[in-house]
Order: structure tokens, then C-alpha cells, then sequence
């Protein structure tokens, strides 16, 4: 327990370098395309994947961003794993949902029991596999390109996710599906179609998380957070969209809460440049308004 306690206040407290304004560097990552980050009360490590290309492995990393901890899912293909979430167990799931190409018919969700978490192998307990019932071509045509994703969460044993829009004449909409977390094959359930901004670089949707009390859905760019406040009661809507710049740009993959107002953020290498972990308070950012 004081490691544990050790781990939290230097990782939620403390910063080597200060990138912008608002958000903070604490720590340098040792992986060169990091697709997710996931905090789970209790461990000992925070959680990360690897997208296409990579191996089927999910890996703990200390407080400083580096490896200290990885774990082989034997049964689960890296096809393009996109993004870590957790449950209120401590439940681990892999979106293996990348489809850059909106060519993809085998969009899946593994789920890691939280006992095999200090394992060096495990078998996923099962596959939840789903389709979007609005896509009849594989892929469909380059303006109708909207079923990549890169971002979701977990609540209440429904998945949440949100798309990446890759269409010709990028116009900022992404939609918002909900699968259940339940093993099986489903048909998510459209939920709705929102806009965040009209420039891909820095408003195509990377990652996304849910705050502990369940009531704040966090949202990421290249440079940007959204907020979506009270979704959990009143649904998404356009005008629930709290647009929030971080003064800060780069290739931006992952996003989680640690508490209810802490944000730690990663990004992926880019050409020769570093990959570091980030940690970012929304009250700082709500003071300057």
C-alpha cells in the first residue's frame, strides 16, 4: 500500500518539463506507438496499448512512463488495437476496432479478468463483436468513411464509442455507438452524430474516457479536450460539447481520468521526436474562461 501511495503522488503530483501552459510532462515513454492509456484504482502500473503492426501485449508502466510490466493475450489478435478501458472491477478491455480503411467486418472488444493482470499470459475471458447496422459497403465510398474508431469507455456494462471520422472533405461530425458488454455478436446502437471542428489534425476524435462518478465523458484531439457533462442523464447533444484548447499540439493517442478533475494524456512518436506522458487538470483549464 505505500508503494501504491508512493506511485500515485508522484505520478498525479509531480512534473519534469512543462510543454505548454496547461498540460505537463511527467514522464518519457518507451513505446513508439502508444494507442491508449487506462488508470485503474489499485494497480500498480497504468495500462497501455500498441495499435497495427504491434504485438498482442498489453503493458504496466511506472510512474515515469516507462515498461515495467507486459502482459501476452493469447487468444487476441492485434489487428489495430485502438484503445484501453476498464470497468468498476478493474476489468481491462482492448478496442480492436482501428479500421482506418472502413473496410473492416471483424470489429471486436477483448476483455482481460483483473485477476491475470499480474500475469505474463493471459486468455481474454471473452470477445465482444459488433457491426455498424448504417455501413452496407466494405469500405464504403471516400465521403462515407465514418466508421473508424479510435475511443471508447465503459459504463454501466455498455461500451461507448466514438468515431473517427476519415470521409473525404473532413467537416469535424464523428458519431457516438453504444454496444453492450456482453460477449456475442451485436449491432451497436447509434446514439448520436456530434460536430467537434473542421480541421482533422487537431479535431478528429483519438481517445476518450469517463470520470469516476460516472457523470463527465472526456473527449481528445491533437490539441483539444471536450467535455460532455451529465451525458449519463440527459444523453449527448451539440450544445453539451465543452471545447477546451490545451495550447499544446502533438500526435495525442490516449486519455484517462485518476480522479475526478486529473487527466494523463500519451502520444505517439512522431518521425525521430519522443513520446512522453502527460498530466492535465481540468479546473486549470475551466479558471481560464
Amino acid at each position: 500500500m505505500k508503494n501504491l501511495i508512493l506511485f500515485l503522488s508522484v505520478l498525479l503530483f509531480s512534473c519534469t518539463a512543462d510543454n505548454g501552459k496547461y498540460i505537463k510532462i511527467i514522464g518519457e515513454l518507451d513505446k513508439d506507438e502508444t494507442s491508449g492509456i487506462e488508470y485503474v484504482e489499485g494497480s500498480k502500473w497504468l495500462w497501455t496499448i500498441e495499435d497495427s503492426g504491434n504485438k498482442n501485449k498489453i503493458y504496466g508502466l511506472g510512474k515515469d512512463g516507462k515498461t515495467e510490466h507486459a502482459i501476452t493475450i493469447k487468444n487476441a489478435e492485434n489487428v489495430d488495437w485502438e484503445d484501453i478501458t476498464s470497468d468498476k472491477e478493474g476489468n481491462l478491455y482492448i478496442g480492436d476496432f482501428g479500421n482506418n480503411d472502413n473496410d473492416r467486418e471483424d470489429l471486436v472488444i477483448y476483455k482481460v479478468n483483473s485477476n491475470d493482470l499480474e500475469k505474463k499470459e493471459a486468455v481474454a475471458d471473452y470477445k465482444i463483436s459488433f457491426y455498424y447496422p448504417e455501413q452496407d459497403k466494405f469500405p464504403p465510398k471516400k465521403s462515407k468513411r465514418f466508421y473508424d474508431v479510435e475511443a471508447f469507455f465503459e459504463l454501466n456494462s455498455s461500451f461507448y464509442l466514438f468515431t473517427k471520422n476519415r470521409s473525404a472533405r473532413f467537416d469535424g461530425s464523428f458519431s457516438i455507438y453504444k454496444v453492450p458488454n456482453v460477449a456475442g455478436n451485436h449491432k451497436a446502437e447509434l446514439l448520436a452524430t456530434l460536430n467537434s471542428c473542421d480541421v482533422y489534425r487537431k479535431c478528429a476524435i483519438t481517445a476518450a474516457d469517463v470520470s469516476p462518478d460516472g457523470t463527465t465523458a472526456v473527449l481528445l484531439s491533437g490539441d483539444k479536450i471536450w467535455l460532455l457533462e451529465g451525458f449519463a442523464e440527459k444523453g449527448f447533444s451539440q450544445d453539451m460539447m465543452q471545447e477546451y484548447k490545451i495550447d499544446h499540439y502533438s500526435q495525442k493517442e490516449g486519455i484517462c481520468f485518476t480522479d475526478d478533475d486529473t487527466l494523463l494524456i500519451v502520444d505517439e512518436k512522431h518521425k525521430k521526436n519522443e513520446a512522453f506522458l502527460y498530466k492535465l487538470k481540468i479546473s486549470d483549464l475551466k479558471s481560464k474562461l
